[in-house]
């Protein structure tokens, strides 16, 4: 709250909503309220090298190590937003079958594909450059936003509006604040809103890399006890991206032996059905922490969370950003649901958009934490039991299918 001694306010930006962010979740925000009619200020941190500048750089060559699995959830509210259309197609690569393999060298795992879940897909390969460029695109369209830089440094909610202080004594006025801001949310902290936290003691290492074997449009995952889980994802060509969610030791020496001597331990894996990996870029090792973050409540006065400023899950069901996608879809529909008498920042509205997303998230969180304590231990007896669930899982094709269906986000 601002305190006697501020700064005195030298201009205000009126807005009915303002989403602090400055990642794909925050803008694919902006664009879903815009689109809905109401007027939206956009606050970015500042930053020379921010993606929401007035014009984009084209997309590189290079492929980008930081890649998402879109779901169906993700597309179609994408494609409502007119950014779907705006990807570069020739970087974008279908999923059309998953496969979990059995780990310690065990026989067996589990199998999906498009044609058993009665749909053309089961998700899409997207770069996060080339998703952000999207996003870039549709905003400078989008007449009735207004892109802020600035550090925020207040937040002072009323009953009947809520101001953001900015660093440089401006101020952004709103009836709602939508936190956008990520795992470290700005806004989450000026709620005091409590929150369980957990390290996982993991890194996911990305690179990406040409494979020998045509990879058919299949993601191969591999649960491998004390090394992690590593994930090949396919991408355009024969090209295919990893996500190696590796215990810290492990990871340190993985970024440190570069790209080549990792695709090396990768044959391992890969070998008999991708063959020999080559690396896209040597020196593109990237690695970052994983975190398990659970928020006390997804919004305050005034106040909703989307992405991870709401919840943050282990990576190895590859939904994090698709949960967000989903957040965001869930509160601009509520929000546009309300009845005429209810502001766009009522108590009620916000309480329904909480209790909307509650199940959904709540069940990636424990089918994630889950999953990655029962596959993180080399215990023989236990890598049996896992084997066989899947060998099982994949033979019972009613449940499959409802798995597949909350996995496409249908």
């Amino acid at each position: 709250m601002n305190s006697p001694t501020s700064p005195s306010v030298q201009r205000v930006v009126q807005s009915d909503i303002c989403i602090v962010g400055n990642g794909a979740i925050a803008k694919t925000a902006a664009l879903g309220f815009a689109q809905a009619g109401q007027s939206v200020t956009l606050l970015c941190p500042p930053s020379p090298s921010a993606s929401a500048t007035p014009a984009s750089p084209p997309v590189q060559a290079s492929w980008d190590v930081r890649v998402y699995a879109l779901n169906h959830t993700a597309h179609n509210l994408l494609s409502s937003l007119k950014v779907w259309g705006a990807l570069d197609a020739a970087r974008v690569a279908p999923v059309d079958a998953m496969l979990v393999n059995g780990d310690g060298g065990q026989p067996g795992g589990l199998a999906f594909d498009a044609y058993g879940a009665h749909t053309g897909t089961l998700a899409w390969i997207v770069e996060d450059r080339n998703l952000n460029q999207a996003l870039d695109a549709a905003l400078r369209f989008a007449s009735n936003v207004t892109t802020v830089s600035g550090r925020a440094i207040g937040l002072l909610r009323t009953a009947d509006d809520v101001t953001v202080r900015l660093e440089d004594g401006s101020a952004i006025r709103a009836e709602l604040v939508v936190g956008a801001d990520g795992a470290d949310s700005w806004v989450r902290g000026q709620c005091d809103i409590g929150m369980d936290y957990r390290s996982y003691g993991q890194h996911a290492i990305v690179a990406n890399f040409h494979c020998e074997k045509p990879h058919h449009g299949a993601a191969q995952q591999w649960f491998t006890g004390a090394e992690g889980v590593v994930a090949l994802l396919p991408l355009p060509g024969d090209l295919v991206s990893l996500v190696w969610s590796a215990p810290e030791p492990l990871a340190d020496a993985l970024r440190a032996q570069g790209a080549q001597q990792l695709a090396e331990r990768l044959a391992v894996f890969a070998q008999e059905k991708l063959g020999k990996l080559t690396p896209v870029q040597p020196e593109m090792v990237r690695g970052f922490p994983l975190r398990l973050m659970r928020p006390h409540a997804m919004v305050a006065q005034r106040v909703a969370l989307v992405g991870d400023a709401a919840h943050v899950v282990h990576p190895l069901a590859g939904h994090g950003m698709n949960l967000g996608f989903a957040d965001v879809e869930q509160l601009v529909r509520t929000v546009n649901e309300r009845e005429p008498h209810r502001g766009l920042g009522d108590e009620r509205v916000l309480a329904r958009y909480g209790r909307a997303r509650k199940e959904d998230v709540l069940l990636m969180q424990l089918a994630t934490d889950g999953l990655d304590r029962l596959f993180g231990t080399d215990l023989e007896p236990l890598r049996v039991v896992r084997n066989f669930g899947l060998n099982l899982l994949d033979k019972l094709p009613g449940l499959k299918r409802r798995l597949i269906s909350h996995a496409l986000g249908k």
